[in-house]
């Protein structure tokens, strides 16, 4: 068996109606701090996938043992690998939001906005395009040779196409503008309440 079918999904209505009936719901946010500074369902807390540790994060929980825990991204492809991953590391109580914060966000349930960025999908089509663009004119002006990067990047992309993985986005990431600084407080009983 897949470890794709070894979790659940839940779309983005469903969850509203679990958080809108009071229940303890934990969400977590996948996507890079940048990107969940810009919007994010207003229930949920951001665990970056490139530094997401699943022992912490269960044993972090906001809500009470054999509740699940919901994964969201932005369009719904980081949150299955991040279930994934829980899978993997043996936590099988994991469910991704089907469309991601995107869906979330047209269903008109609440979400809380900041400083605007640029996604990390659109990052890595920028970066792929320039590098592709470079390989091609250093390959016309300077040296053929310079026609493997663009091959390079092709192959790459063709790669992460098939596997639903990208090398560059996971790169991206990881750089200095992805991040945000945050300060988190805690009051008794309550969730952290973090802002940047």
């Amino acid at each position: 068996m897949a470890v794709a079918e070894t979790f659940q999904t839940i779309t983005p209505e469903e969850l509203g109606q679990r958080t809108r009936t009071g229940g303890a719901v934990d969400i977590i946010d996948v996507r890079t701090p940048a990107e969940f500074r810009e919007v994010h369902a207003s229930v949920a807390r951001n665990v970056p996938l490139d530094r997401l540790d699943c022992e912490q994060v269960f044993s972090t929980r906001q809500a009470p043992a054999g509740e699940p825990l919901y994964v969201i991204c932005r369009s719904g492809s980081r949150g299955r690998q991040a279930c994934e991953k829980f899978v993997k590391s043996g936590y099988s109580n994991v469910v991704n939001v089907e469309g991601g914060t995107q869906a979330w966000e047209a269903t008109g349930l609440p979400v809380v906005r900041g400083k605007k960025t640029i996604s990390l999908e659109r990052q890595v089509r920028i970066a792929a395009g320039l590098l592709v663009l470079t390989g091609a004119l250093l390959a016309f002006f300077v040296n053929i040779n310079f026609v493997w990067l663009s091959a390079f990047v092709g192959a790459g992309l063709t790669f992460a196409g098939i596997t639903d993985t990208c090398g560059m986005g996971m790169l991206l990431a990881r750089m200095p503008w992805n991040q945000v600084a945050t300060e988190c407080s805690v009051s008794a009983g309550s969730k952290p309440s973090c802002s940047s």
